[in-house]
C-alpha cells in the first residue's frame, strides 16, 4: 500500500543500504583465492596406444588400412613360404625314400629269391651229371655259380634286415632265412659228398643221394623260397605306401600352395586398388612387381611340383615295379628250370616237379586255352597260339602272368621290343622242355639228359640267351627308374634358397611401394 502525505505526493520507500565492498586480501592468501576450484568431476586420465590400439579408430586413419593391408599381404606371403618349404621337403623325401634307400634296397631284396632259386638250381645240375663233370656248363662252373649266389643271398638278407627295422614280424622272417640257408647248407654239403662218394653215371643218382637231396630241396622250396618271396612282398609293399603318402603330400602341397598364392595375388590386388583410389594414382609400379614375382613364384612352383609328382609316378610304375616284377620272373624262371632237372634225377617224384614246372611257367606266362585242361601239353600249344600271334605294344594281350602284366603296363618303344626278345626266348625254352619230356616219356632218360644238359642241343644256350633277353628288359626299366629320379632330383635343385628369395623379394617390394604413401602422412 502507498502512503500518501498531505500535501498529495506519494511517498517511495528508501532503497536498502548498500553493503561496503569487502577488502582484498594480498600476498600468498590471494593467490590462493584466484586459483580455480577442482570440479567435481575429475578428468579421465589420457588412454594409451594399446587402448587405442583396441578401440580400432586407427583403422579409421589412411596410415592405418594402408598398414592392415600390408599386414595381411605379408601374412599371405608367409603362410605361402611354410606351404611351399614342407611340399618341397615331401617331395625331396619321396626321391630319397624311391629313389635311393627303400625302393633299391627292395629291388635288392628281389635278390635274395633269385640267389635261394639258383642255389638249388646248380646243385640239381651237379648231381645230375654225376662223375660227367665236363657235362652241361660243368661240374666246376656249377660249384663257382653256387658260391656266388650264396653271397648274393647273405648280401640281400642283411639288406632285407636293414629295411625290416622295427618291424619285428619282417625281422623274425629274415633271421629264419639265415637260420634255414645254414641247415640247407649242410644238408647239401651231406649231398654233394655222398654223389662225390658214389661217382655213377649221369641220371643214376643212388637212393641215399636221392633222400639227402630231397631234404635240402624240400628245405628250399618249402620253407627259405616262400619266406624270400613274402620278404620282398613286405618291403615292396612297404615302398608303395611310403610313395602313395609322399605323392599324396606333395599333390596336396600343390594345391596349397596355388591357394596361397592366389590369396597372396588378392590381397596385393586389394592394396593396389586402395592406394589408386585414396591417392588419385593408377599403379603403384612396387607392387605391379610384386604381384608379378607372385604369380610366377606360384605358376612355377605349382608346375615344379607337377612335374615332380609325374617322374615319381614313372620311377614307381614304369621303374620300380616293372623292375621288381620281373625279378621275380627270373627267379621263378630259373627255379622251373631246375625242375627240368629235378625231373630227371629223382624219378620217384617226377610227376610232382612236371606240376611244378607247369605252375611256375604259368605264374610266368598265362596263356588263354578255353576250355582245356590246364596241362603242359595244353600249355605248349596255347604258348606257341597266344605268343605268336602277339605284337608288343599292341593293347590286346591274350595272356596273363608276369609277362602279361609287362605287357599291358608299357606302349610301343624300346621297352616293347625287349619284352618281344624275351617272349621269343621264352617261347624256345619251352620247346627244349617239351623236346625232353617226350624222351623221358619214350622211356629214353638216356636221350633227355643229354639234351637237358646241352650235349646233344642248345638248351642250356637257349635258357642263357632268355636270361640275357630278360636282363635286357630289366635294364630298360632300370634306365627309366634312373632318368626319373635323376629328373626329379634336378628339378629340385637350388630349391632351398628359391621359396625364401623369392618370398623376401616380394614382401620388400611390397614395403617399398607403400613407403612414400605413409611418408605423406609425417
Amino acid at each position: 500500500m502507498t502512503l500518501t502525505p498531505p500535501h498529495g505526493s506519494p511517498v517511495r520507500p528508501a532503497p536498502p543500504a548498500s553493503r561496503p565492498p569487502a577488502a582484498r586480501p594480498s600476498g600468498p592468501a590471494s593467490v590462493a583465492a584466484r586459483a580455480p576450484r577442482p570440479s567435481a568431476d575429475p578428468v579421465p586420465p589420457r588412454r594409451g596406444r594399446l587402448a587405442t590400439f583396441v578401440r580400432g579408430r586407427w583403422l579409421k586413419t589412411i596410415p592405418g588400412r594402408i598398414g592392415t593391408h600390408v599386414a595381411l599381404c605379408l601374412a599371405a606371403i608367409v603362410a605361402m613360404l611354410a606351404v611351399l618349404t614342407v611340399t618341397i621337403g615331401n617331395a625331396r623325401d619321396s626321391v630319397q625314400t624311391i629313389g635311393r634307400d627303400a625302393g633299391p634296397q627292395v629291388v635288392a631284396t628281389g635278390t635274395l629269391y633269385f640267389a635261394l632259386s639258383d642255389m638249388d638250381a646248380q646243385v640239381s645240375n651237379i648231381l645230375l651229371i654225376g662223375r660227367e663233370h665236363r657235362l652241361g656248363i660243368g661240374y666246376d662252373e656249377s660249384l663257382r655259380v653256387y658260391e656266388r649266389r650264396r653271397a648274393e643271398a647273405d648280401a640281400a638278407a642283411v639288406m632285407a634286415a636293414q629295411l625290416a627295422g622295427r618291424d619285428p614280424a619282417l625281422r623274425r622272417t629274415v633271421q629264419e632265412v639265415l637260420n634255414g640257408l645254414g641247415q640247407y647248407e649242410r644238408l647239401v654239403g651231406q649231398a654233394m659228398k655222398l654223389d662225390e662218394q658214389a661217382a655213377h653215371a649221369p641220371g643214376a643218382l643212388p637212393a641215399d643221394v636221392i633222400e639227402a637231396y630231397r631234404q635240402a630241396t624240400d628245405l628250399m622250396k618249402l620253407q627259405l623260397l616262400p619266406k624270400a618271396y613274402n620278404i620282398t612282398l613286405d618291403t615292396g609293399a612297404h615302398v608303395r605306401q611310403s610313395y602313395e603318402t609322399k605323392r599324396s603330400a606333395v599333390l596336396a602341397g600343390r594345391t596349397w600352395v596355388a591357394a596361397t598364392g592366389v590369396i597372396v595375388l588378392l590381397f596385393l590386388i586389394a592394396t593396389q586398388l586402395y592406394l589408386a583410389r585414396t591417392f588419385r594414382r593408377v599403379l603403384n609400379p612396387a607392387l605391379v612387381l610384386a604381384t608379378i614375382a607372385t604369380i610366377a613364384l606360384t605358376a612355377v612352383a605349382t608346375g615344379l611340383l607337377t612335374t615332380h609328382a609325374g617322374h615319381i609316378r614313372t620311377a614307381k610304375e614304369d621303374g620300380f615295379d616293372s623292375i621288381l616284377q620281373l625279378s621275380r620272373a627270373r627267379a621263378i624262371s630259373h627255379s622251373a628250370f631246375a625242375d627240368e632237372s629235378r625231373f630227371l634225377l629223382d624219378p620217384g617224384r617226377a610227376d610232382t616237379y612236371e606240376q611244378t614246372y607247369l605252375d611256375k611257367s604259368l605264374s610266368v606266362v598265362y596263356p588263354d586255352i578255353g576250355d582245356k585242361p590246364v596241362n603242359l601239353g595244353n600249355y605248349y600249344t596255347g604258348l606257341e597260339q597266344k605268343l605268336g600271334a602277339y605284337q608288343p605294344g599292341s593293347e590286346d594281350v591274350p595272356f596273363l602272368g608276369f609277362f602279361g602284366d609287362e605287357a599291358r603296363r608299357m606302349g610301343k618303344g624300346p621297352e616293347a621290343t625287349a619284352l618281344g626278345r624275351t617272349l621269343d626266348a621264352y617261347r624256345t625254352v619251352q620247346r627244349n622242355d617239351a623236346q625232353m619230356r617226350r624222351l623221358a616219356a619214350a622211356a629214353n632218360r638216356t636221350g633227355a639228359i643229354d639234351l637237358r644238359m646241352g650235349r646233344t642241343s642248345n638248351a642250356i644256350r637257349d635258357f642263357a640267351a632268355y636270361d640275357t633277353a630278360l636282363s635286357a628288359l630289366t635294364a630298360v626299366h632300370q634306365h627309366a627308374f634312373d632318368k626319373s629320379i635323376k629328373d626329379a632330383d634336378g628339378g629340385l635343385r637350388g630349391w632351398n634358397a628359391v621359396p625364401a628369395a623369392g618370398a623376401a623379394a616380394i614382401a620388400l617390394l611390397i614395403l617399398v611401394g607403400v613407403r612414400p604413401r605413409l611418408a605423406e602422412f609425417r
